[in-house]
């Protein structure tokens, strides 16, 4: 029997870590080293993750110490901007160490590969620095993508996600009391997901998000001008053909509602339609923003980075 690949997890504590944990447990060919957080620091891990059977105790390590620990991968579970060290020290003393990045730090830099399997999956192969699209902005890409050559001017995307993408420090958009039968718009201008997926598309994207009472799940709505006309079914054959094979992505003609997304490992679309005149589409995309908006994704470019089977840990 092989060696299991050992796996760090900084930011091992949030919501997107607690995924990871999980996921990590359950992968045959994973195994948690070493899993970072200074709040948790002492407790183990099996407190917070049951799942976890590797035995781990949440450590304070600075990067220093985190990087001239063994382990084959490291996931930075992060905050925007956090995570810059312990880049800094693994590329000093374990430069050959895959990282797999969830923070938007590094989704702009064309040194690290955009880890959305079903766009970019061959530079993902190839690559030790792969940063992990935003939730959104996943969402956002796969519902646009087929139509991309098709753009009249700018698609105007409506998303909403549930309060655990917010994270865990207190804020307004993870308030429970003032979410309460309440939908809150943030960011409604140069959100960083519009211009992720704008960057990644090739073409700008409008964004507006909000944040909905619910834990998790996550829905855009994405109104597309066209260059010419096209009918309902053209429409449809466009994604049929471009998600053949992709068994993360389901197609569906229903709209999908905000909950298809929770729990589900992959991205819904449905909702496909035509205006009268054939110049504008719709198209509506669900997932949940913690799986396939984070942690799912990290374990599919784990598996790809590591030339294991692309789901494994995942559907099996």
């Amino acid at each position: 029997m092989s060696e299991p690949f050992l796996v760090g997890l900084v930011g091992a504590r949030g919501h997107t870590g607690r995924e990871l944990i999980r996921l990590i447990a359950g992968h045959p060919e994973l195994m948690l080293a070493y899993a970072v957080s200074r709040k948790f620091a002492g407790r183990p891990v099996a407190h917070v993750a049951p799942e976890d059977k590797d035995e781990c105790i949440f450590e304070a390590l600075p990067p220093e110490d985190a990087a001239k620990r063994r382990a084959d991968i490291v996931i930075l579970a992060m905050p925007d901007g956090a995570g810059a060290d312990y880049v800094s020290a693994i590329e000093e003393h374990a430069p050959h160490r895959v990282i797999v990045d969830l923070s938007a730090d590094r989704r702009f830099d064309d040194q690290w590969a955009y880890g959305l399997p079903e766009i970019n999956r061959k530079k993902i192969k190839s690559s030790a620095r792969i940063a992990n699209p935003g939730c959104y902005a996943t969402a956002m890409q796969l519902a646009l993508a087929p139509l991309v050559e098709k753009f009249d001017g700018i698609p105007s995307v409506f998303g909403v996600s549930g309060y655990s993408g917010a994270g865990t420090t207190p804020s307004p958009r993870n308030d429970v009391e003032r979410l309460a039968e309440n939908l809150i718009p943030y960011a409604v201008t140069g959100h960083k997901h519009e211009r992720e997926a704008s960057r990644h598309l090739g073409a700008d994207v409008h964004f507006t998000p909000h944040v909905h009472p619910a834990f998790r799940g996550l829905l855009v709505t994405a109104h597309i001008p066209l260059k010419e006309k096209m009918d309902k079914g053209a429409v449809a054959k466009l994604f049929d053909d471009k998600y053949r094979g992709e068994p993360l992505i389901a197609l569906r003609d229903a709209p999908p509602e905000l909950k298809d997304g929770a729990e589900r490992k992959g991205v819904l679309i449905g909702g496909i339609d035509v205006s009268d005149d054939g110049r504008h589409a719709v198209v509506i995309a669900a997932e949940d923003n913690l799986l396939k908006g984070a942690a799912v994704q990290a374990i599919q470019n784990v598996n790809l980075a590591l030339d294991l089977p692309e789901l494994m840990g995942i559907t099996d």
